[in-house]
């Protein structure tokens, strides 16, 4: 959901750069801000799994599965992201 968000941000950015740079500057602020959270969620996350695996070994396949899942598609989407943020700054 973070990333909607920070491409929603971004591509509001990208609209104003021109037009209304105070604009576009806090939309690009508000960007590097929801990916920040996602990466803070993302720390927690392997947080538990680590937790997880010192607790019990190995967690389920099928939890591993769904993680993976997610984040390659994060990885994607940040790749997005910081593309256009990227864009922003030329």
């Amino acid at each position: 959901m973070a990333h909607v968000s920070a491409n929603r941000n971004l591509s509001c950015a990208l609209k104003h750069k021109d037009t209304e740079r105070s604009l576009a500057d806090v939309f690009y602020t508000l960007s590097t801000e929801e990916m920040r959270h996602m990466s803070m969620l993302h720390s927690e996350v392997v947080k538990i799994i680590e937790k997880y695996r010192r607790e019990h070994g190995e967690p389920p396949a099928e939890m591993l599965a769904v993680y993976d899942y997610l984040h390659k598609k994060h990885i994607e989407k940040s790749t997005e992201d910081k593309t256009m943020q990227a864009m922003y700054n030329e």
